[in-house]
Parts: C-alpha cells; structure tokens; sequence
C-alpha cells in the first residue's frame, strides 16, 4: 500500500502557449504519418516511369520535374519529423548528387513498417536496435554485390553506360542523348588525376528552340551572348576581368555650367574623353586584348576599345564571373586600370559563334588533342578547362528539367571516380538484400528479429515502387513475386524490374547494362536508417510559441487624417 501524497495539479512547467505532445498515439504515430505523406507524394516520381509534380514555389516560379530533390527543395516542408527526412535527403543531394529519392521513399517505408510493430506493443528501441542491426547488416552485403566497375582508362562508352540509370530516372526515353552529351563533358575536362575531378567544369547553358537533338557539347565557357565590340575572335590573349561598369565616371556634384563661347562648348566633354582614352591606352599596353565587363559598358569606353581592337563581353551574373575568373585564372578588378601581370589572366581561343541560330561565345582553353588550334604539348601545368553543355529545347521548363538531369549525370561521374564500384540497378540489389537480410533476421533470437524482418520488407519498396509506376499496381505486385522467385534461384542476384514490360516484367540488370553506382546505394540506405530510427526516438514534442508580438491592427481610413 503506497502513500497517498496531494499532488498539485497545476504546475506550470512551461510559458504560457508552449504545446507539448507525449506519448506514442500522440507523438511517434502522427510523426509516422507525416512522414509517410510527405514519402507517398515523391513516390510515384520515382524511377524512369516516376510522373512529374507540377509545383509553383511561394515567388510563382513554376517547376515540372520529377527531380525529388527539386520538389522537397521548393515545397517549404514544416512538420519537423518530416523535416528530418527532408533534411537526409538533401544530405543524400549533397553528398552523391542522385538516389534522393531513394532516400525519401525508403526511409519512409521502414517508418510504416515500424508503424505494425509499434501497434503491437514493441518498445521503439527495440525496433531500432532492429533496424540498426539490419542496416549494418545490408552495407556489409552491398559490398558483396558489385558485378562490376567503371572502365580504368575513361572512354566514352563506359562513362555513357555508367550514368544512363541515372539519367533515365529523370528524361526517360531521352538518357542516350543525355547520357553521351554527359560522358563527353566530362571527358573533355577531365584532369591528368580524375580523382581531381571538378563537376564545376561542366556547365549547361539553355537555349530555347530546337529539340535536345541539337543539343551538343563545346569545349571551353559558352555566354549566351555576342561579345560588344567588333572584335568577334581573339586567340592566344591577355584577359582582363572588371567587376565595375566601363564607362566615364560621373562627377560627385551636379552644377550649372555656363558656357560663353564655341570653343568652350567644344572642349566642354574634351578633357573626360582625354582621361577615359589614357586608361584605356594603358589597358592596351599592358597587352590586354580581351576584357569581361560585370557590368555596363558605356558607348564612349566601347569606341575606344574597339580602336584599339580590344573584345569585350559582358557577363552579368555574379556567379559566372567568379567562375570566368577561375578558367582564365584572373583577378577580377573594381577599377578601370592596367591589370598588373598576376592580376591578368590568358584564354587561348575567344570567338563568337553560332549555335542554332543563336549567337553565343566562347572562351577555351586548349589541351590535348587541339594541336591543329595551336596547342604546345610541352606547356607547363594543365588549365583549368571546361566544357560546356548547350541544351537545346521547346520550353524553359523543359530546358530546366534537362540540366537537371545532366547535372545528375555529372555527379554520379563524380562519385563513380572515387569508388568506381557498380552494382545491378532496377532495383535487384534492393531485392537482393531484402532476402539476405530475411535470412539473417531468421537467424536472430530476441524481439530485434522482427525489426530486421520488417526492414527487410522495407526493401522491397524500391523494386516494388519502380514496378508500380510503370505497370500499375496489380501488375507491380505480380512482378515483385515473380523476382523473389528468380532471385531464390542460385545466381539470380541481377534480376531486377523490366520498366519496358518487355516479357514478364522481369530482367537481368547486367545483361542490360543498368548498373548504379554503389557508394550511392550505400550512403542511401545509411542516411535513410538514421532519418528513420531518429523519427522513431522521438517520444515527445514540445513547441514554444511562434515568435512575433500581436499583429498590428489594420486601421481603417486614411492614416493621414489621424
């Protein structure tokens, strides 16, 4: 018989407004649900038959794509659980720049199937020593995986093959185009040491009209602009970057001149012309024979350098100057002057031409392979090179998705040259530790087994999902039970989802050559157990009250006659 003690029943732990959700209907299943909607609504974008999402950000922006980190990235996600998978998503972006998605969907799943467990009465931690022990298990057998990797001397086709998957997923129909543009940029810039590799270099300038046929790859920085002056082409110069506008600086006071004579109104502007002709004159001399302008050019300094056969080409975007900066290795100035020679910088090739009717110019460095333009093989050093997509299309929104999907492409090229590793795609790998892990989990005594049974079923998404959207949903489910069958078989580990529907909805991975990196694979399934078990741990939500004081009352009328 325990003593009865009054409580006080009206403690006030927290500021007036605080909300605080406890308990596991209150916290850890609303938790759960908003996650699983936030999961259901990437979810059919997934894979190459994903569908697009039509979303128009808060400044009226409009984006059509079935990029899942794009859509998490525009729609302002607020329930914090679901934050946190947003959050390992972005990471996900970050870290490989592909299998987002996978992220989302997956982690979502292993929180749904958790949901069952939950229900039944198992304690959250044991679920997540569960899923912990399942996904140390899983990286440990995606290692096992690998049929093959990324051909040692790069060449085009094995680059091509490497990020068709991951580019089909974005422009199904369209990764072979994509795919060879890709695999061609990123050969054209690739260092002496690929490990160097800087997914900067390639860079995506959109034109509108044509089709993505036009599309090409030209070596070197193309602006999608003529240069101003007369000066079309210059090669082998001195480069010169400005920041501030080219043009006679206005004097700090406006006064009222009076003027009594011709002659005087004849000299009036003499003596700025004089001054503005020196500079450029020094510019001239220092042996500049390009300049990039950051801002406006006025109509007298344009006189100028175009009689002393100096091209100019404005480049506005603030980003595209610091990157201009880096190719042709100059400083950029905030003042018109002779740059000093470390302030200067060189371009090899500086011409204007045409690209489907559209005047663009370009600026490139030469490298091996361009001995015809010039090239010395024996020149010291390598030259930061670029090259650069131009994407030809109907529509910005088009265009917009098709750099998506090539930026993609350029990252998993970027994450194939530091673990060249490739595992089978369309989903056999996922089916594949889903039934390594069964297995395992069979294995396991104590309430953890359940967690990593269910885990092994939240495998099963992503096979189950890509069979979903391109079959529909009877016919997605027949397709997964007929892959457990070939995978149960000895050597069936490749066998993945057949998007095409070509026989039985089913094919061999490697034989079709749909392969995906595996750092990716394996950086999703971590950061998708993390988001997941860290929603789980989660068992009570406390929320202060928003910030701001009381919103201040309209008043009606006119505030003047107050």
């Amino acid at each position: 018989m325990s003593l009865k003690v009054p409580k006080a029943n009206n403690i006030q732990l927290f500021k007036d407004g605080y909300k605080h959700i406890s308990g596991l209907e209150d916290a850890v299943l609303r938790n759960i649900q908003a996650v699983n909607e936030l999961s259901d609504l990437v979810r059919t974008s997934f894979g190459p038959n994903g569908r697009n999402k039509l979303l128009i950000n808060h400044l009226g922006k409009l984006f059509v794509t079935s990029d899942a980190a794009t859509i998490i990235r525009e729609i302002e996600v607020v329930h914090p659980a679901a934050k946190l998978l947003v959050m390992a998503s972005q990471a996900q972006e970050q870290e490989m720049g592909d299998a987002t998605n996978t992220v989302l969907i997956f982690a979502g799943e292993l929180l749904k199937k958790a949901e069952h467990l939950l229900i039944m009465g198992l304690h959250p931690s044991e679920v997540i020593k569960g899923y912990e022990l399942a996904s140390t298990r899983a990286l440990a057998e995606l290692e096992k995986l690998s049929t093959s990797s990324l051909a040692s001397p790069l060449n085009l086709s094995s680059l091509a093959i490497a990020v068709k998957p991951s580019i089909a997923s974005k422009q199904y129909g369209q990764e072979d185009t994509l795919a060879a543009l890709v695999a061609e940029a990123a050969l054209a810039v690739m260092p002496e040491n690929p490990k160097n590799f800087n997914v900067d270099n390639v860079r995506v300038v959109k034109i509108m009209g044509g089709s993505l046929a036009g599309s090409k790859v030209v070596q070197g920085m193309v602006f999608g602009r003529e240069p101003e002056g007369h000066i079309k082409r210059v090669a082998k110069a001195k480069v010169a970057v400005y920041t501030c506008g080219l043009d006679i600086a206005q004097t700090e006071t406006k006064g009222t001149v009076l003027i009594k004579n011709a002659d005087e109104m004849l000299n009036f502007t003499r003596g700025e012309e004089k001054h503005m002709e020196k500079i450029f004159k020094e510019i001239a001399d220092s042996g500049v024979k390009v300049i990039v302008a950051g801002s406006s050019v006025g109509e007298l300094a344009l006189h100028y350098l175009d009689r002393f056969n100096i091209a100019v080409l404005k480049v506005l975007s603030k980003f595209e100057l610091r990157r201009l900066c880096r190719v042709v290795n100059a400083t950029p100035l905030a003042r018109i002057g002779a740059p000093t020679p470390e302030e200067a910088g060189s371009v090899d090739i500086f011409e204007c031409i045409e690209v489907g009717g559209d005047r663009v110019t370009v600026l490139r460095q030469l490298g091996p392979g361009d001995e015809a333009e010039g090239f010395d093989p024996s020149a010291p050093g390598e030259k930061t090179r670029t090259a650069t997509i131009v994407l030809r299309g109907a529509t910005t929104n088009h265009l917009d998705d098709l750099e998506r999907a090539v930026d993609d492409g350029v990252n998993v090229i970027k994450s194939l040259l530091k673990d060249p590793r490739l595992v089978p795609g369309a989903g056999a790998t996922e089916l594949e530790l889903a039934k390594r892990i069964e297995q395992y989990g069979a294995g396991l005594r104590g309430l953890a087994q359940h967690a990593v049974k269910r885990y092994a079923q939240a495998l099963e998404v992503v096979p189950r999902t890509l069979a979903e959207n391109a079959l529909g949903g009877a016919e997605g489910n027949e397709v997964v039970s007929r892959l457990w069958a070939k995978h149960e078989q000895a050597g069936g580990e490749a066998w993945g989802v057949d998007v095409e529907k070509e026989t039985d909805g089913t094919l061999s991975a490697t034989e079709y050559k749909i392969l995906d990196p595996l750092a990716a694979k394996s950086w999703a399934i971590k950061l998708a157990t993390e988001a997941a078990t860290s929603v789980l741990a989660v068992d009570s939500i406390i929320m202060s009250k928003p910030a701001g004081g009381p919103k201040i009352p309209q008043q009606a009328g006119n505030w003047d006659e107050d």
